[in-house]
């Protein structure tokens, strides 16, 4: 299996494949849609900074999935970029031929895989961070896993939550919803997740300290050890 690390502008992310062709792909398929999205912020820059849902005026299709995802998770549409993006990758990697592919897009994932597969959870200073993983079972098609963190990372949350995991066949929608969730989620407060029903969501497990949430029906949980020196992030200069 190979393993790269890709950075394309704000886009940061890891590639596993077992075809170099296949990693050439992902990085087209990215590349595309960003340049896609470049260009209609370009001439509605509004659509970049809104936090709430928004209806694009022929945006593409990856503006057009970022819009219709957030839309429904009541988030502005630019929650879902990660995720839409790896998304795009993957599709590329598809269409090569792949039957195994992971895009990590700063901790959002668009997999398909013909194997069983084991997916970390980082959590920031949670005493559970790094210390569990989903097994994501061979076959299951094109699947997003999703992760947004009130404390962790670059991007705004209005939460609390260490870590908030999404699962859905659309990679698009498990970005947002990971975002909304977050957003939303507290101890004592749960009552976000009453709008997952009927939504294109299949799973959900978040972090919140010491506390585990779920809701769906969420691959299973097994003890791992998460290797930090794997997570996707941007490249230290003194390190390259």
């Amino acid at each position: 299996m190979i393993r790269e690390h890709f950075q394309f502008r704000e886009t940061i992310a890891t590639i596993l494949a077992d075809d170099p062709a296949h990693i050439a792909a992902a990085k087209k398929g990215m590349i595309s849609a960003r340049q896609e999205l470049e260009r209609y912020i370009a001439r509605d820059p509004f659509f970049a900074i809104t936090y709430d849902p928004y209806t694009p005026d022929n945006g593409g299709k990856v503006v057009g999935r970022m819009a219709d995802a957030t839309r429904k998770a009541g988030v502005g549409p630019m929650a879902a970029v990660a995720g839409t993006i790896a998304w795009s990758g993957l599709e590329g990697m598809i269409e090569a031929g792949a039957l195994f592919g992971v895009i990590d897009n700063g901790g959002d994932i668009a997999l398909i895989a013909d194997r069983e597969i084991r997916v970390g959870v980082h959590a920031g200073a949670s005493p559970l961070s790094d210390t569990f993983a989903f097994v994501i079972p061979a076959g299951t098609g094109i699947q997003g896993i999703c992760t947004s963190s009130a404390t962790v990372g670059p991007s705004v949350s209005l939460g609390i939550a260490d870590a908030v995991t999404v699962f859905s066949g659309n990679v698009a929608s498990a970005d947002a919803w990971a975002t909304a969730l977050c957003n939303e989620l507290r101890p004592d407060d749960r009552t976000v997740l009453s709008r997952l029903t009927g939504s294109d969501v299949t799973a959900m497990v978040a972090i919140l300290g010491e506390e585990i949430v779920s809701w769906g029906d969420p691959p299973p949980l097994v003890r791992a050890k998460v290797n930090p020196d794997i997570i996707t992030r941007g490249k230290d200069p003194a390190r390259s």
